[in-house]
């Protein structure tokens, strides 16, 4: 079993996009993302600086975004496109709505209409309240969950390898900072609001008035929900998770122990790739990671993609 992943925000970095641009296709695929989402896309990943693409109105569709035309480009022609290997799909945090682009539980378009709701929705809501995440890595896991709601905070990623996210206030996120776990690092994440918190139940409510507009589907490949690291099985209750994962933890740690329950023996992560490689390596030992930061890593990926079918069909 294979898994393809897709990171979420905080992933992103300034000019990630540009070696991408130079492969056939990728250009006027990005174009067309653009004009669904309403954003230069193209410049965004290759010129833009870290504060403006830090902004959640610019980093959510841009790295959905990426995801989809990275994908496109690693999986034509490959077993995991035609379905003749055996294939996982799950996203962290935004990389859920690549997720379900890619296991055909939401259209492209429908993707990127979500995504687009998604983050003005979600900047709007940060904007009420200053607020922030900071991950903790390291620590005992009880000492860490208690010191996150000592100051107030909600535990709002819980991604496994020894790292678990906090969300709240500032002050709340300084607070921790001044008095961290024993044996814990607290480390500020590059994202603009609480996500996956209560600050965020605008942003589902908005969710919740585009749906009648979206068409989801059952997903014809394998797809993960955030919600408890089970397999999706409608279009419409993924959609319901799609939305109320907003407002509430992100479960990255029960995905990777699905891996684990599934026999997975490779992961590659789609771009800005990274992230859920290296919690893979600390959580899942032994599964073979392919993280697709530029086009060079292409090589890498398909060849795990073209071991994984041989095997398969062995």
């Amino acid at each position: 079993m294979l898994a393809i992943v897709c990171p979420g925000q905080g992933s992103q970095s300034p000019g990630f996009l540009s070696p991408w641009l130079e492969l056939p296709g990728v250009k006027e695929h990005l174009e067309r993302l653009s004009d669904s989402a309403q954003l230069d896309l193209i410049k965004h990943g290759t010129e833009s600086d870290a504060d403006t693409i830090k902004d959640t109105a610019v980093a959510q569709p841009l790295i959905v975004a990426a995801g989809l035309v990275a994908a496109r480009v690693l999986l034509e022609d490959t077993p995991a496109a035609n379905g003749t290997s055996a294939v996982v799909l799950a996203g962290h945090s935004v990389g859920e709505i690549t997720a379900s682009a890619l296991a055909g539980a939401l259209t492209e378009d429908d993707a990127i209409a979500f995504v687009r709701e998604r983050a003005n929705a979600m900047a709007d809501a940060a904007a009420r309240t200053p607020t922030g995440m900071s991950a903790v890595l390291g620590g005992n896991q009880e000492e860490v969950l208690a010191a996150i709601g000592n100051a107030g905070l909600t535990a709002a990623n819980a991604n496994g390898a020894g790292q678990t996210v906090a969300a709240g206030t500032l002050e709340q996120l300084q607070s921790l900072a001044d008095n961290p776990p024993a044996k814990a690092r607290v480390i500020p994440l590059k994202v603009a609001g609480a996500f996956h918190t209560r600050h965020m139940a605008a942003a589902a409510d908005a969710l919740e008035e585009l749906r009648p507009r979206l068409s989801p589907k059952s997903p014809s490949l394998p797809l993960l929900s955030n919600y408890d690291g089970g397999r999706v099985t409608s279009g419409e209750a993924n959609l319901d998770s799609l939305i109320a994962q907003v407002s509430r933890p992100v479960r990255w740690d029960l995905c990777m122990e699905q891996f684990k329950t599934m026999g997975v023996s490779g992961l590659i992560e789609l771009p800005p790739a990274g992230t859920l490689a290296g919690l893979a390596k600390r959580g899942l030992p032994g599964v073979a990671t392919a993280p697709l930061k530029t086009p060079d890593d292409l090589d890498a990926a398909r060849e795990m993609i073209q071991t994984e079918a041989a095997e398969e069909g062995a």
